[in-house]
Order: structure tokens, then sequence, then C-alpha cells
């Protein structure tokens, strides 16, 4: 039997969206992604993804699904 290889899918990190996010961090803001709209503080910007805070609750959120942001 011949192996058959696995795709492997490649989120290419943009540093200016990660930069960007870095300087909002304790800033409030809103992040429309692919799933919908999510309003809240960053509390941390990881080269893959985001955490944001709102109402208590924290979502970590991929880069690769943000489509903008923005203060608020």
């Amino acid at each position: 039997m011949s192996h058959m290889p696995h795709p492997v899918v490649v989120y290419p990190v943009d540093p200016y969206v990660v930069e960007a996010l870095k300087c909002l961090i304790g800033k409030p803001v809103v992040l429309e992604t692919s799933r919908g709209r999510i309003n809240g503080c960053i509390i941390e910007v990881k080269p893959d993804h985001v955490v944001l805070e709102t109402n208590g609750r924290r979502f970590f959120v991929r880069i690769s699904e943000i489509v903008w942001f923005m203060p608020i």
C-alpha cells in the first residue's frame, strides 16, 4: 500500500496585523470575523491568535479569521 500524503493547512502570519493588534492591548475594539462581530478588550496578542475579553468572558480568536478590526 502506498501512503497518500495528508494535506497540510498553512496560515501565514501577517506581522502587520499582529503589530497593529499589539498596539491595541488593553483597549476596547470590535473584531469582524468570518463568523460574526465581537466587541471587547484585547488582553493578549500572539502570532496566531488574539485574546479578547467581553462581559468577563475570554475569547480566543484566530488572526486568520479576522476580516477587520477597529478601536471603539
